[in-house]
């Protein structure tokens, strides 16, 4: 009889020795490196020469058609995806623990459902009583929502081919395996495997199929970086464990925007969509207080107001100390380096602390001018005009630059009662805003400065 032969797998990247390491070579992590026997699989024959095989078509002469969503409830949710669940597509979520995966799931079977879907649920971390206990609390009641508790992949197999759902929720991943598979559940190996097997149920039966995965210390989903790349959707539910709004981000879909982001807040009864961010994010604004400016921020289609705050302080250290939360924490040095050569604003021994109130991750450049203007206000400890709102990108050079979808934005301000818009001068070129709202042209950070701390 032949010897099993073994490898050892990183379990954070999928990397593959032959011996065992204590450092993985790929990713850096210490201790990660795991053993796992090889099995040898029959081939199939379904490639070159198979009878099965896909032969080369003309792109010109392959018909589509528009494919018809199933919609939910919930239009934050549709939005995120791109319009709606598509058939046959297999999405990925991923979160910190108790952030509310399965209470969001739970909540889309039951309204899918409801429009006489059949869905099957299928827990691997929670018995269908506990299962139950949630879905009394949050008032499921269709009857065409079915619950599995089941972590065998085989023994699910049967069950859907059995059912035929119309719609498949895995609670989680990582509790999924395969018997063919020796490795235990949630390695690297059952995870690509199971996923593997999903999607070819998902295609072949032209059902969707949404995974919960778990995530890393580091916020990442769990598992080899294949992961992310088998999926159509990957999708990100984040939020802070203290506030009850929580953010579903999508981060790669086929089927829509990459950038859609919907916000929720999480109530007893469950989730409920936030349809106006921006009233959510500046409803505790403290106005006349320096430091405190609004932007017009873009995410996906949709603009949304919110509050950038920064406190500039003496530093009590020989190194100044910059801090920020909510942006990438190297645009606070760079734009604090274009204050001090264009400006002459010397902060050398100021530590900065920059923060986007309310929770929320901006990372476009359109944010710059909002947050130089911000560090420039805590810094003369002059509050900037309550009912400005800031939008541009700042360059080494101290000009403005233009930014896209400015009209959005612009009515976005209008609406919530803001007067000025102070934007890049390259913007008003065409620019047409139907709304009550003075527009200011910039095309330097000083200009921006004087604009902004101009008296009333």
């Amino acid at each position: 009889m032949a010897k099993a032969k073994v490898k050892f797998v990183c379990q954070e990247c999928g990397y593959e020795s032959a011996k065992w390491m204590g450092k993985c070579p790929s990713c850096g992590e210490w201790n990660t490196m795991v053993e796992e026997t090889v099995v040898k699989s029959s081939p199939k024959h379904t490639g070159i020469g198979s009878d099965s095989a896909q032969k080369p078509e003309k792109i010109t002469s392959i018909h589509t058609k528009e494919e018809k969503r199933m919609t939910t409830a919930m239009p934050e949710f549709n939005r995120v995806l791109g319009g709606g669940i598509v058939p046959g597509s297999l999405v990925l979520i991923g979160g910190d623990p108790g952030i509310g995966k399965s209470t969001l799931l739970l909540q889309i079977s039951d309204q899918l459902a409801t429009k006489n879907y059949r869905v099957l649920y299928i827990s691997g971390e929670e018995s269908t009583r506990q299962t139950k206990l949630r879905a009394d609390r949050l008032a499921v009641t269709a009857d065409e929502l079915f619950v599995l508790s089941e972590t065998n992949l085989t023994l699910i197999k049967a069950q859907i081919e059995q059912l035929d759902p119309d719609f498949i929720v895995i609670d989680s991943i990582q509790t999924i395996f395969k018997d063919e598979v020796t490795s235990a559940p949630g390695s690297v190996t059952q995870v690509r495997e199971c996923t593997s097997e999903l999607m070819r149920i998902a295609k072949t039966k032209h059902v969707p199929i949404f995974i919960v995965g778990h995530v890393t210390k580091e916020g990442a989903i769990a598992g080899p970086r294949m992961l992310e790349h088998m999926v159509d959707a990957v999708l990100y539910f984040e939020g802070e464990r203290h506030h009850s709004f929580r953010i579903l981000r999508g981060v790669k879909n086929r089927f829509g925007s990459t950038n859609e982001m919907g916000i929720f807040e999480m109530k007893e009864e469950g989730l409920r969509e936030v349809m106006n961010p921006s009233e959510i994010f500046l409803e505790e604004r403290s106005q006349g207080i320096a430091g405190s400016v609004v932007v017009a921020s873009m995410e996906g289609t949709r603009p949304v107001l919110v509050e950038i705050q920064s406190l500039i302080s003496p530093t009590s250290f020989g190194t100044a100390r910059r801090m920020a939360t909510g942006i990438d924490y190297n645009r606070v040095p760079l734009l604090m380096a274009v204050l001090e050569k264009r400006v002459g604003l010397m902060m050398q021994n100021q530590d900065a602390y920059v923060k986007v109130a309310g929770g929320v991750k901006l990372d476009e450049p359109a944010i710059d001018l909002a947050v130089a203007v911000s560090i420039a206000s805590s810094f003369k400890d002059k509050p900037c005009r309550a009912h400005d709102v800031l939008i541009g990108e700042v360059g080494l050079t101290g000009e403005i630059r233009r930014v896209a979808r400015i009209e959005q934005r612009i009515q976005e301000a209008a609406k919530l009662g803001f007067k000025r818009a102070i934007i890049p001068s390259r913007n008003l070129e065409g620019l047409q805003v139907n709304v009550d709202i003075e527009v200011i042209g910039v095309q330097s950070i000083q200009e921006a400065l004087n604009k902004t701390f101009a008296d009333e």
